[in-house]
Parts: structure tokens; C-alpha cells; sequence
């Protein structure tokens, strides 16, 4: 039997001067609660919640990166202008801005479990009627409605990992939950490039809708069996309920663990009672956490979605073919796993402030190099280049966001900026196609790395260092 509570020593002098010690238990508290889960050894039970979780970013990256490809492949049904491209690419952001809105306080409020729910089954059922739209005005109408499907996916994602792994492989097991869900890039690349056809008499991108909303419908139904967040339950008065539920999560992980070695019977009381003792940041403290997180989801999709989402539309501007643009923007895809890869392996082993800023520097070089890039071996070179370390950057800002803010308004706190970052995305379109028309591609991307520039300054002046440190206490 587990022994999930921490002891207290009660020592007393027996009559002939010797010291006897019984252990008393103490009611587990929000500490102990972090402490234990922050204590478990990796195992099955891990990999198989980063595994269902990774699932559900997986079909949301996918439906991300299909707004790119429909301004081109919508081309070949209905006649697109520039405003059309604009909006097709953007319409998704703008729903998932209404989404994080309105959803991720309620997880804050109602679980993360709660959501996860709520999350998929609506994106699942609103793909697939989106693959019925007769024209386009009703294409754009569903497309917002699932992006509010979308919103606070990535959201609970980050808040419930973060609040579910322990400190010290938190990051590692995070990145590679990002790196299942991106293997969606050159999933839709590859999909893509070959949706430009006619199949059964139905257009190529109305079986990729039907595709892709089946498969959030199977994996919503896979999730239904995850646990609620225990530090979500803890801090939110339900101390026992959570207690609980890791006595549970614990029955299995060491059932599961290779060696007895791993498996700590008893809680470690010097490190409990530093648990206890341990005070969150101050509220002064928090204000620059907050000031920098705005600054970040503002700045960051102008490099990530004005590259990632307008590529395509961009090779086309340099004078190639549409079957010249989807095979390398397809190409360009590859990067999203291996750079998601790449943060696997850093993002535990270098602090996570520095490495941020290191790939957002290195992100607004390649992005200019793309920029300016007329043949195709370097279009194709720099925009894998770029690509990897916008994937670094953005999956290091998904475990840091959800580093520094309290377990009782987590989702909250970082879902708010998100919803901002979610508008800027949908604005970029509007704003960069026309932009792109008069300056070009040099000019466009020149434009898009000086807001990554600034971001990385911002994170070296504002950031604090997080790694391996327990939630709420730093």
C-alpha cells in the first residue's frame, strides 16, 4: 500500500532516556498534493495522457495549417479575390479568439476535464458540416465556428501537462506532446498536394474536412477517460477529491514502474515540509509576467502565422505555378516535426528564457532569408530553416506560459493573451496580402521579423527563469 500522506515525527523520551517516534498523518494539503505528483517516476501512465493530449493538438494543427492551403485550393471551385484569400486564411483565428474568450476562463471555473469535452466534440461535428458549405459565405461562417470550437484547445493543453508532470520533465514531456500534434504540418502538406483533384465527384478539400473532423470526433471519445487536473481540484477547496485522485494516478504509476527503486513508499518530509513553506510570487511580481505574456501572443503570430499561413500564397507571388507552390509548402512542412523534435531535447536541458529568446532571433533571420529567396533550393532551405525554429519558439512559449501563473487561474491568465494572439492571427491576412502586393515577398517578411526581434528583447528583460521549478512557487 502507498503511503501518500506526508508523516510528522513525534518524538518523546521513554524512561530510561531513549527517544521512541511514531508517525502521525497529516491531511494532505495543496503542497503535498504538488509534491507527490511532482515526485512520481516517468511511466505508462505519463506517455499515454501526453500521447491523448498530443492527439488533440494534432487535429488542431491540422485545421491551422489547412487555412493556407484552401486560399490556394478553394481557387479551383469558387472564383477568390485578395479580401477572399485574406478571410479564408483567417477565419479560423478569428473563431478561436471568440473560443479562448469564452472557454478557457471556464476551465479556471468548471475543470479542465470539463472542457476537454466540450473542445473536440464541437470541432469534430463543425468540420464535418463544413465539408457541405455551397458556396463561399457559408464556408467562412463554419470555418469561425469551428476556430470557436478550437480556442481554448492548446489552452487546456498546456495548463493541464503543465499542472499534471513533474517539474523536472515537464518541458521534455510537453514538447513531445506538441511534436505528435505537429506531425499535422506535412500530414496536411502532403494531403494537400494531392486534395487538388476531383474524388468521387466531391472536390479533394470537402473529404480533408470530413477527414479531419472524424478523426477529432474518435479522439474525443478516446479522452473521455482522462482525470481531472489533482492540482486544479486542490486548489479549488477539493483537497480530499484530489488526494484521491492521486492516490490513484500513484497505484499506477509505481505499478507500472520497472524497479522498486523508483518507488518512494514514503513521502520524503524534509522536501514536503519545503513544499509547504514554499510562497508564490507576490502580486508585483506578477505584473511583469503578465505584461510580458500580452507582448508576447501579440507579437508572435505576425512571424509565426505570416510565415506559416502565407507561404504558400507567397511562392505563388514569386512567380511559380500552384502545383510548384503546394509541393513547396508541403516541403516546408517537414520542419514543424523536426523542429518540434529539436525542443524535445533542449527545452529540459537549457534554461527556457534564453532558449526562447535564441530561436525567436534565429526565426526572424530566417524568415528575411525566405524573404528574399528566389530559387528553389534556397526557398525550400530557408523555409525549413525557418520553420524549425519557429516550432522551438513556439512550443517553448507553450510550457513557459503555463510556468508562470497560479494553478487557481492558470487557464484564465494565459487564455486571455492567447485570444489576443488568436486576433492578430486573423488580422495578419488582412493586413500582409495587401502588403505583399506592394512590396513583395522581401519586404513582407522584412516586416514580420521586426516584431520577432522585439519579442526576444522583451524576453530578456521581463522573463524569469522557470525551469525545474514546482508550480505556484516561483
Amino acid at each position: 500500500m502507498i503511503v501518500h500522506r506526508r508523516k510528522v515525527r513525534n518524538r518523546h523520551r521513554l524512561d530510561d532516556g531513549s527517544r521512541s517516534e511514531t508517525s502521525l498523518p497529516v491531511a494532505p494539503d495543496v503542497a503535498s498534493i504538488a509534491d507527490r505528483l511532482d515526485r512520481l517516476p516517468p511511466s505508462r501512465w505519463h506517455r499515454r495522457v501526453v500521447t491523448l493530449l498530443g492527439l488533440g493538438s494534432f487535429f488542431n494543427f491540422f485545421e491551422l495549417a489547412l487555412g493556407g492551403f484552401f486560399a490556394v485550393l478553394l481557387a479551383t471551385e469558387w472564383p477568390l479575390t485578395l479580401l477572399d484569400r485574406s478571410l479564408i486564411i483567417g477565419s479560423v483565428f478569428a473563431g478561436e479568439t471568440v473560443g479562448s474568450l469564452l472557454l478557457a476562463p471556464l476551465a479556471d471555473r468548471l475543470g479542465r476535464r470539463a472542457l476537454f469535452q466540450v473542445n473536440l466534440l464541437l470541432y469534430g461535428g463543425l468540420s464535418m458540416a463544413t465539408a457541405l458549405a455551397p458556396n463561399l459565405g457559408m464556408f467562412l461562417i463554419m470555418r469561425v465556428l469551428t476556430g470557436v470550437g478550437l480556442g481554448a484547445e492548446l489552452i487546456l493543453v498546456d495548463t493541464y501537462l503543465a499542472e499534471l508532470l513533474p517539474a523536472d520533465r515537464r518541458g521534455r514531456y510537453m514538447a513531445w506532446s506538441y511534436t505528435l500534434g505537429l506531425i499535422a504540418a506535412p500530414v496536411v502538406g502532403g494531403l494537400a498536394r494531392a486534395a487538388n483533384v476531383t474524388i468521387l465527384g466531391v472536390a479533394g478539400w470537402r473529404w480533408l474536412l470530413v477527414m479531419v473532423g472524424f478523426g477529432g470526433l474518435v479522439v474525443w471519445l478516446a479522452r473521455r477517460r482522462l482525470p481531472e487536473s489533482p492540482r486544479w481540484l486542490a486548489a479549488t477547496g477539493h483537497v480530499a477529491q484530489a488526494d484521491r485522485l492521486v492516490t490513484a494516478i500513484e497505484r499506477t504509476v509505481y505499478d507500472e514502474s520497472a524497479t522498486k527503486a523508483d518507488q518512494p513508499w514514503a513521502v520524503d518530509s524534509a522536501r514536503a515540509n519545503h513544499a509547504t513553506v514554499a510562497r508564490p510570487p507576490s502580486f508585483s511580481q506578477y505584473r511583469p509576467r503578465k505584461l510580458l505574456l500580452w507582448l508576447i501572443w501579440v507579437l508572435q503570430p505576425i512571424g509565426f502565422y505570416g510565415f506559416a499561413a502565407l507561404a504558400p500564397v507567397v511562392v505563388l507571388a514569386k512567380g511559380f505555378d500552384l502545383s510548384h507552390s503546394l509541393t513547396y509548402s508541403a516541403l516546408h512542412s517537414v520542419g514543424f516535426p523536426l523542429g518540434s523534435l529539436i525542443s524535445v531535447y533542449l527545452t529540459d536541458r537549457v534554461e527556457r528564457r534564453g532558449l526562447l529568446v535564441a530561436a525567436t532571433f534565429a526565426a526572424a533571420l530566417f524568415i528575411v532569408s525566405f524573404g528574399f529567396a528566389a530559387a528553389p533550393a534556397l526557398i525550400i532551405a530557408f523555409g525549413i530553416a525557418t520553420t524549425i525554429s519557429l516550432v522551438v519558439q513556439s512550443n517553448i512559449i507553450h510550457t513557459y506560459h503555463a510556468e508562470l501563473f497560479q494553478t487557481a487561474n492558470r487557464s484564465t491568465a494565459i487564455g486571455l493573451p492567447y485570444a489576443a494572439s488568436r486576433l492578430v492571427s486573423a488580422l495578419v491576412p488582412l493586413v500582409a496580402l495587401p502588403t505583399l502586393s506592394v512590396v513583395g515577398a522581401s519586404g513582407l517578411y522584412a516586416c514580420c521579423a521586426l516584431p520577432m526581434a522585439a519579442m526576444a528583447l522583451l524576453t530578456l528583460v521581463l522573463g524569469p527563469r522557470v525551469n525545474k521549478q514546482q508550480l505556484d512557487t516561483f
